[in-house]
């Protein structure tokens, strides 16, 4: 995207990229995206009504679907025209998703829309600790690019169908561009010059740090932990103005103040080669201890967000795909920029890092004289630091992070239930006893180019189950009833996990629907103008699942001002969640519900395996 001279980049030889040759037999094995039936999604956009509105409103929507999908009508011909769309493209979907989601949208990334993964803390405390595991970190990353460029990446698989794999070429030398109406996304990676180096942040101070050797070969471990020490040696001040904090900007501030910056030549070049680097480091100072309850939570909202301006937040350069932080104090993690990357190639990257991390560095360094990292300097104006100023990021996230132990996934598996869809209407039965707009994030890589789909889960067994399970008539010896009702909830939301897995969820073809009326320039629809359609995509419950063979958790905020985020990880025996509101909305309480789903997942366990 960018013209590189040899003074900011150094050219070397370096082991080739994926080629599109590969990358297209990366993707070439899984089927295209289906269209869904028009009639099918309208009458599952129905069904998912029904338990959210009054039964006054829930007839204005039906007659306003019924004109919509009548014969030869507006719903038929932009049906017809996604069909063409789906024939033409690679996916008839994605791009749309992403510029819709992702880059048309003008709020900061920080909270909003990056999601971050926080790791149990590592065994040490000390700066010295702190570069020798930061150093191996690096070097795992390096090794899961190379076998990534040398197609030994092994194909994913789920209920036995090959995944695609092309967003992991992506995740390296790529990030986010701010612009006045919409972002963009600029990949460097294959560029003629392949970038060649990583960037390092310390005490807001950024770096740039060359992995490779002149002969094409990876720094080894000793090699990369030597540099890291130049770099702490040159990065002692902490007087420096926190660039990073500007990228935590709204969007159309931050392209403002992006667009003041490259007016500087220095700053240009500086900015290049953040966007540039395979990916970031942020070697952050030491989480501030509460106490021992609330630390896992402290270090989760580090790894999101930094913890405000005052903390790590100018560690961090959030347009960048990929952003590694190991703290002081042994917690670690990393955040991602969600319109080049996805939680399940993460989850399968941090897995290879814990792989690689257990085994002995395996190369000795060569006796050769290794470059000093280059500081990136930055001319600071006055303009350039009442932007800085300004972009105070006030940490108005509240986040609770906890691992409930009494059980796991191995429970609902005993009573031949889907672990996913326990969970999911637990979530709802603890959301105050009620069901609210909830989605659920289901992944769509089994489709060429697939990235996402929301399941909405409340549904009419649930909401029936809720009821019930409150209700005294429904006496102690009709256990076997809620039992039932609660059967009929979870295999109510595991055919709709079955259906989306399908490619027949219904989100995304009712977002197509509206946005192929839009591209035919023709008016919204108007079932996209009815209150119902407002209602039911004010998202107060955002969940995903995200498993991982490791005790991580995954962060992210909430979509709506008055909502929840909820995250979780089930392991066999245990699960551990993440849960997150906005402190500003007098509604929501991280911490309360937190404490509400610990007692309902209890409550469920005694459900189904009575103590009495």
């Amino acid at each position: 995207y960018f013209d590189t001279s040899p003074k900011v980049l150094k050219r070397l030889t370096v082991p080739s990229q994926v080629s599109l040759r590969q990358e297209q037999c990366l993707s070439s094995s899984v089927p295209s995206q289906p269209v869904p039936p028009l009639a099918q999604t309208l009458q599952g956009y129905l069904r998912a009504l029904e338990p959210l509105l009054p039964p006054e409103e829930l007839s204005h929507t039906r007659r306003m679907v019924q004109e919509f999908s009548r014969p030869g009508g507006l719903g038929a011909q932009l049906q017809e025209g996604l069909e063409r769309r789906a024939r033409t493209t690679k996916n008839w979907i994605s791009p749309w998703w992403v510029q819709w989601a992702y880059l048309e949208s003008r709020q900061p990334l920080p909270v909003h829309s990056n999601p971050a993964i926080s790791l149990p803390r590592r065994d040490y405390n000390g700066w010295r600790s702190q570069l020798v595991f930061a150093s191996k970190l690096i070097a795992a990353v390096l090794d899961f690019k190379a076998k990534i460029n040398t197609g030994q990446l092994p194909v994913e698989y789920m209920r036995g169908k090959p995944l695609c794999m092309e967003l992991y070429p992506l995740l390296f030398s790529s990030c986010r561009i701010p612009g006045p109406k919409h972002d963009y996304i600029a990949h460097h990676g294959r560029s003629r010059r392949t970038p060649t180096h990583i960037t390092v942040v310390r005490n807001y101070q950024f770096f740039q740090l060359e992995v490779y050797n002149s002969d094409g070969s990876r720094m080894t471990e000793s090699q990369i932990h030597s540099q890291l020490l130049r770099i702490r040696s040159q990065s002692w001040k902490t007087d420096k103005e926190p660039m990073g904090i500007l990228t935590s900007e709204h969007r159309h501030t931050w392209g403002q103040a992006y667009n003041r910056l490259l007016k500087d030549k220095l700053n240009k070049e500086s900015v290049r080669l953040i966007e540039t680097g395979l990916f970031s480091l942020c070697l952050d100072s030491p989480v501030m201890r509460i106490s021992d309850e609330k630390y896992a939570s402290r270090k989760a909202a580090q790894v999101l967000h930094g913890g405000g301006t005052f903390s790590n937040s100018g560690n961090r350069w959030f347009d960048k795909t990929l952003q590694f932080v190991v703290g002081e104090d042994g917690s670690w993690g990393l955040l991602y920029e969600q319109a080049t990357a996805e939680g399940p190639p993460i989850a399968t990257l941090l897995h290879h890092i814990l792989d690689y991390c257990e085994k002995p560095d395996p190369k000795r360094a060569p006796l050769v004289p290794l470059p000093m990292p280059k500081k990136l300097y930055f001319n600071i104006g006055r303009e350039i630091k009442r932007d800085i100023e300004h972009a105070k990021l006030i940490n108005d996230l509240d986040v609770n992070v906890f691992n409930f132990k009494r059980f796991g996934k191995d429970l609902p598996k005993q009573h031949k239930l889907s672990p996913n869809s326990f969970i999911q209407v637990a979530l709802q039965l603890a959301y105050y006893r009620s069901v609210c707009p909830t989605c659920d994030i289901v992944s769509q890589r089994m489709f060429r180019g697939g990235r996402t789909e929301y399941i909405r889960s409340p549904t009419n067994q649930t909401l029936k189950f809720i009821l019930a399970f409150d209700d005294p008539s429904v006496s102690v010896r009709n256990r076997e009833a809620k039992v039932q009702l609660f059967r009929e909830a979870v295999d109510a939301y595991a055919a709709l996990t079955d259906q989306a897995l399908k490619g027949h969820g219904i989100e995304r073809h009712l977002l197509g629907l509206k946005l192929q009326a839009i591209e035919e320039g023709l008016s919204i629809p108007k079932i996209f103008m009815d209150t119902a359609y407002g209602l039911a995509t004010h998202w107060k419950l955002r969940t995903g699942q995200v498993p991982a063979n490791t005790d991580s958790v995954m962060c992210f905020g909430p979509l709506v001002p008055d909502g929840y985020a909820i995250c979780y990880n089930p392991q066999a025996d245990h699960v551990h969640f993440s849960i997150t509101a906005f402190n500003c909305c007098e509604e929501t309480h991280a911490e309360t519900l937190s404490l509400t789903l610990k007692d309902t997942l209890c409550q469920l366990q005694e459900l189904l395996q009575p103590t009495v």
